[in-house]
């Protein structure tokens, strides 16, 4: 049977995505009608487009990014500087023009100008910064359209700040766990790269000065290295073009579905890092989903919402699992443990909460342990990966010294023999 995806406004105006199953185009606007729901937009899903479309969708929102670019740091300041406006009686539309007026980067600028221009139009808020997903996220924009339909949207602004600030802590943590061995094992690959390709052939003429009949003869692990060299600096293009296009290759297949989810399942396997990812996936997780049900979104919105937030492949499909048993009936605690991808303890205070009615704040705290075990294990790491990457270090360059200088020691003990 066809599947349609809609975009629709509930009776007190709330907005509400997702898709239905129905015969063609007009019994999927029926049986919308029949729950209550105005139509904005309705369009049959091609499958043959299922490879294509969140491809396009991911490079678009990648390009966007890039183009724009907007430090998180600023996102958080900007967002508690207009809750404050707000709470101070300024209108929304004095507000941006105050917040345009004072923004120093040019592209944040641009965008607070445009969003300013939209409203002056009569646009909502939060449509405006729909226009913008470089830098307002799905979650941003839900957030403030549920602090819209509630009349607490300073409050929800408020709240938004304190999240923002805590996921760009988190992710600081996390990056610079993953920044110092990245950039130790790259430079250790430069280097190894320079050696090989400049430094080693030059050698060979130094060993053929000293043993012109080559009676002598090198050991074998240097003729390997000597050969690798020569090989190296024969093919410099091809093994720079090689790994460019690698590299392409990988990120381009890395924004697909089937790609996204192989990459994320490689990370969350890795020893020490794929526990950081998982927690901190566990984390964002918490913690969106406390922010969406207490600020009044329902569970369904905010399951959809959090799958596009999760920011990992492996997570966003459990999450819509879950979803869709929910949306059958099954309780949400029983439905996270069925996607089998989330812990017992998390699952436990989620069904606590299902039972005090206070699962906001149980979520709230969930995520507060999860970042508190990203922290911990980002300390112990940075405390041991700086020794074993220096040791690895040492050594590779010490075995390179050792079979580079080792024939030259050899020559200069036989010359002082015979001599």
């Amino acid at each position: 049977m066809p599947q349609f995806t809609f975009i629709a406004r509930t009776e007190d105006g709330k907005r509400k995505e997702g898709s239905i199953d129905a015969r063609n185009i007009n019994r999927a606007s029926e049986k919308l009608k029949n729950q209550n729901l105005i139509v904005i937009k309705l369009t049959e899903r091609d499958e043959s487009f299922d490879f294509m479309g969140p491809f396009l969708d991911r490079l678009s929102l990648k390009l966007e990014k890039l183009k724009t670019r907007i430090p998180l740091k600023s996102l958080v300041f900007f967002t508690r500087q207009l809750s404050t406006m707000f709470a101070a009686g300024l209108t929304i539309e004095k507000s941006f023009f105050f917040l345009a007026e004072e923004e120093k980067n040019k592209k944040f600028k641009k965008i607070l100008e445009d969003i300013e221009l939209n409203i002056k139009r009569g646009l909502q808020l939060s449509d405006c910064l729909e226009k913008h997903p470089g830098v307002f996220s799905n979650l941003y924009v839900s957030l403030v359209r549920a602090g819209e339909v509630s009349g607490q949207l300073s409050q929800t602004l408020e709240e938004l700040a304190v999240y923002l600030e805590s996921v760009d802590d988190t992710q600081r943590k996390v990056k610079s766990a993953m920044y110092y061995p990245t950039f130790i094992i790259g430079f250790l690959v430069i280097m190894l790269f320079v050696t090989f390709t400049f430094i080693i052939p030059s050698f060979e003429n130094v060993y053929k000065s000293m043993d012109p009949t080559g009676e002598k003869g090198l050991p074998v692990y240097t003729e390997a290295m000597l050969w690798l060299g020569a090989k190296t600096q024969e093919n410099i293009v091809l093994i720079l073009g090689s790994f460019v296009s690698v590299f392409l290759l990988f990120w381009t297949f890395s924004l697909t579905d089937r790609g996204s989810l192989l990459k994320d399942r490689i990370l969350l396997k890795i020893p020490i890092f794929g526990r950081i990812i998982e927690q901190g996936a566990l984390s964002k997780f918490n913690k969106t989903f406390g922010i969406l049900i207490g600020a009044g979104v329902s569970v369904l919105d905010s399951m959809k919402l959090i799958s596009r937030v999760v920011d990992n492949r492996v997570f966003e499909i459990a999450v819509n699992k879950s979803a869709k048993q929910i949306e059958n009936g099954i309780t949400i605690s029983q439905a996270l443990k069925n996607s089998e991808k989330f812990p017992p303890i998390m699952i436990q205070l989620i069904k606590t909460g299902e039972e005090t009615g206070e699962i906001d704040n149980l979520a709230l705290r969930a995520s507060e342990f999860y970042t508190k075990q990203v922290n911990a294990i980002v300390d112990r790491l940075t405390s041991l990966i700086e020794p074993i990457l220096i040791v690895v270090v040492g050594v590779v360059i010490g075995i390179i010294v050792v079979v580079t200088y080792l024939p030259i020691f050899d020559f200069g003990t036989t010359f002082m023999n015979t001599s």
